[in-house]
């Protein structure tokens, strides 16, 4: 796919989403981050990812402006008509996708900086396996480059204008956060986020999951954070990442990673362990999917 293509949320993915609404089983379990078979949805806040607000990034990262060619003319894209989301799904946030066969997606949030994209496209090409990536509007205003190649190489969503804790906003300013991102992911890549959303922080209320959802917004979680975020200040390596993910594996399991670094050891521990991952995760038979897969059983 070339950078400047435009793309609109195929018929295919909302027909996916419509039997995504007879296939979930509803639950408030906590979503398991261990070996257990963690629920399929739940409205329960998860664990705190900090890719807050971008900084200024001087590796490959860069926030310099592409050439104006290579990304979509401002103004030229619309978006879809407004999709109702499924009843069953209104108020949940999807932590697994439902499904019996052996695949996994791959998601990174992205909201900090993008110190990892590098490695993590020159890997999922390499590997032929495709990611679902979470924008916050900052992010892909400071890196537009990036933004550009995240949705050549997968499904972009939503996570946010600036990555703020939602339940402690206005009903006004949740909006403003989520249509904010959705305008600015638009503009700049051409691909309309619709529907797929992650709470910043992972952590939501009844109501943020109502507005959420009147926007035509799915919330979708994880089944396992793979705690790379924390850095090896934090206690984490590139062990420790993978044995989280493979500890977790299941059918349809959601996997949390970040293209960012830590903000003070610089680690990229998510991007540095993603082809071990890769590779731990088709030795046990598992394949690929993005969000897209949503509802296909």
């Amino acid at each position: 796919m070339g950078t400047s293509v435009r793309r609109t949320i195929p018929a295919a993915f909302v027909v996916g989403v419509l039997l995504l609404a007879a296939a979930c089983s509803v639950s408030t379990q906590e979503p398991s981050s261990g070996p257990t078979t963690p629920a399929t949805v739940t409205t329960a806040a998860r664990s705190s990812p900090g890719d807050g607000t971008p900084t200024t990034d001087t590796g490959t990262g860069t926030a310099t402006p592409p050439p104006t060619a290579s990304l979509p003319t401002p103004g030229t894209n619309t978006p879809a008509p407004l999709a109702s989301v499924p009843a069953s799904l209104v108020g949940h946030v999807v932590s697994r996708l439902p499904t019996r066969r052996k695949v996994v997606a791959l998601t990174f949030d992205a909201g900090a900086n993008g110190d990892g994209v590098d490695s993590i496209l020159s890997t999922l090409a390499k590997e032929k396996v495709a990611a679902t990536f979470y924008l916050t509007g900052s992010f892909v205003d400071s890196f537009p480059t990036l933004a550009v190649r995240m949705s050549a190489a997968g499904r972009l969503g939503n996570h946010s204008a600036t990555h703020p804790h939602l339940p402690t906003l206005t009903d006004s300013e949740v909006r403003t956060q989520i249509t904010g991102a959705q305008t600015t992911i638009l503009r700049i890549t051409g691909e309309d986020p619709r529907p797929l959303f992650r709470f910043p922080f992972g952590d939501s209320g009844q109501r943020d999951l109502r507005l959420v959802n009147d926007l035509g917004y799915i919330a979708v979680g994880w089944t396992v954070d793979t705690l790379g975020w924390q850095g090896t200040s934090g206690g984490r390596s590139l062990d420790s990442v993978v044995q989280r993910v493979l500890a977790a594996e299941t059918p349809g399991e959601i996997v949390l990673m970040h293209v960012g670094s830590h903000p003070t050891d610089h680690s990229t521990l998510d991007a540095d362990a993603l082809p071990r991952v890769i590779s731990g995760l088709r030795s046990a038979g598992y394949g690929f999917v993005t969000l897209d897969a949503l509802g296909t059983g």
